[in-house]
């Protein structure tokens, strides 16, 4: 591949396909496979839904049309519910300043706090962003966590003035009420629609679990995962994180050939940061914390530093 910086083709139809695919598998799933057996239509929508999620991400870094407009069109309708698109890509793509990865403050997707602010936390919080910090937790209280601190962020943000995160939130009412009218009409009770939702939230928190840790270089920061099975294919080939950040406008099927082209270039890149299966990660995180939740390199600036 001659030039990853920018997308190659004018659409991208595999891409395409995969977002036909995945909008007619969550209605069959919401229709009739739930009215066949509602655990196989839950199980069936939890899927789609996440695949939704990761196929939102590749819309954000200009998939699967060159038009933003187009692009954003396909992803309109906000399945997974909890999530406003706007504030998402927003939110995603401070977070692609490699420079400010795992930054308490300035990476929107840091997982880390400030020493200061965690010695001043109550002791039951510290437990359960300490248990958020395994594999379990994040799986379990996950979900919750992450969606408390998002509302939190974008209703301080909002009463400050910011227009961007106030308008997310009000585009976010008719991109959920299709879907919930949809779900309304179908077989699958929304009781059962709300809890796919979450335990799709909960499989994208396995990808999201280990993406960054705490390294005095930033290009050192990102994960490699080399699984090829279920997850990787629901997660976009996004376990091959290190590439995705380097080359962010590159779709989704050809990270892997970009990966394997040159592996060990990007072992270099990110300091051997790797692992080689999601089993290997559950079997070491799964009730283990891979990272304290205080940031373990962060201290303050000096003025003028």
């Amino acid at each position: 591949m001659a030039d990853v910086s920018t997308p190659t083709r004018s659409i991208e139809w595999l891409t395409l396909a995969l977002l036909v695919f995945c909008y007619l598998g969550w209605a069959m799933a919401t229709t009739w496979l739930a009215a066949l057996w509602l655990p196989l239509g839950m199980v069936a929508t939890i899927i789609f839904v996440a695949l939704h999620s990761s196929l939102t991400h590749e819309v954000l870094h200009g998939h699967p049309f060159r038009a933003k407009w187009l692009n954003e069109l396909t992803v309109f309708p906000c399945l997974g519910v909890a999530i406003p698109y706007q504030r998402f890509r927003d939110l995603h793509l401070l977070h692609h300043q490699d420079s400010r990865l795992t930054d308490p403050y300035d990476d929107p997707e840091s997982n880390f706090f400030d020493p200061k602010i965690w010695a001043t936390l109550p002791r039951w919080g510290q437990r359960v962003l300490q248990f958020n910090n395994t594999l379990l937790g994040r799986l379990t209280v996950g979900p919750l966590v992450g969606q408390y601190a998002f509302m939190r962020a974008d209703w301080i943000a909002a009463n400050k003035g910011d227009t961007a995160a106030r308008n997310a939130w009000l585009w976010q009412i008719p991109a959920v009420i299709p879907v919930l009218w949809w779900v309304a009409t179908s077989p699958m009770p929304l009781w059962a629609y709300l809890i796919c939702c979450y335990v799709a939230l909960s499989i994208l928190k396995i990808r999201t679990f280990l993406e960054h840790r705490a390294h005095e270089r930033a290009s050192g920061r990102t994960v490699v995962i080399e699984d090829k099975g279920p997850l990787a294919w629901i997660f976009l080939n996004n376990n091959l994180h290190v590439v995705h950040h380097m080359h962010p406008k590159v779709a989704w099927y050809d990270l892997p050939a970009l990966y394997e082209g040159d592996r060990e270039k990007y072992l270099r890149r990110n300091d051997g940061y790797r692992y080689g299966s999601y089993a290997e990660i559950f079997r070491k995180y799964f009730l283990k914390a891979k990272d304290p939740v205080p940031h373990p390199l962060w201290r303050e600036l000096e003025p003028g530093e």
